[in-house]
């Protein structure tokens, strides 16, 4: 996400111009609007496999995968998102007729970029922590193996699980679903990304 800010418009006015916009995609935030980076192919290679994991477990589920073109509404905090990924288990909640902008996400996943990392763990999971239905948030690396998974606890509090071993699996008990590290990071090499970065 970009540090600089535009002029403070309204949450309609940034809507209708990202439902206008040819190219390019940006985030609204209680007035301001910050433009969003292209993802890099590690970026969307883990994009993919979180999707394709998803949509296979999740097929005779009453529960919808999303990739990034979905938006997400927080109306507490003024906030539209583009989450990587959404998993919406049974009536989905619309913002309003066009069917892009949902409201009751159970699941959202970020993947990590050096330069979205602190503010996808910090205010950015502060926002989505509003949403009432969100049940887990997501985070996975795509510079290395790590993923952690938020999940909330029936008292409010948010509970980290981390993991780092590609025999890892995550548990998605919320969904019905598990999420195989080996799969989440499947076609990516970091040994030849090292390698490209050292010659």
């Amino acid at each position: 996400m970009s540090v600089q800010p535009i002029p403070q418009i309204s949450f309609e006015d940034w809507l209708q111009g990202e439902r206008a916009a040819i190219e390019g995609r940006s985030e609204y935030v209680a007035g301001e609007i910050f433009a969003m980076a292209g993802g890099s192919e590690e970026h969307n290679l883990i994009v993919t496999n979180v999707v394709g994991e998803l949509r296979a477990q999740l097929k005779q589920q009453p529960c919808r995968v999303y990739p990034s073109d979905m938006k997400v509404r927080i109306s507490s905090a003024e906030v539209g998102a583009y989450p990587d990924v959404m998993v919406i288990c049974g009536d989905r909640a619309f913002y309003d007729g066009r069917r892009d902008l949902i409201t009751n996400p159970l699941l959202i996943v970020e993947v990590l970029s050096e330069s979205t990392e602190a503010y996808d763990r910090g205010q950015k999971f502060a926002y989505y922590r509003l949403l009432e239905s969100l049940e887990a948030y997501l985070l996975i690396a795509q510079d290395r193996v790590s993923v952690d998974i938020y999940r909330r606890q029936d008292d409010g509090s948010w509970n980290l699980r981390s993991y780092a071993d590609l025999n890892d699996v995550v548990e998605l008990p919320t969904i019905n679903a598990r999420l195989a590290l080996s799969e989440l990071y499947d076609k990516l090499d970091f040994a030849t990304k090292a390698g490209d970065a050292a010659s």
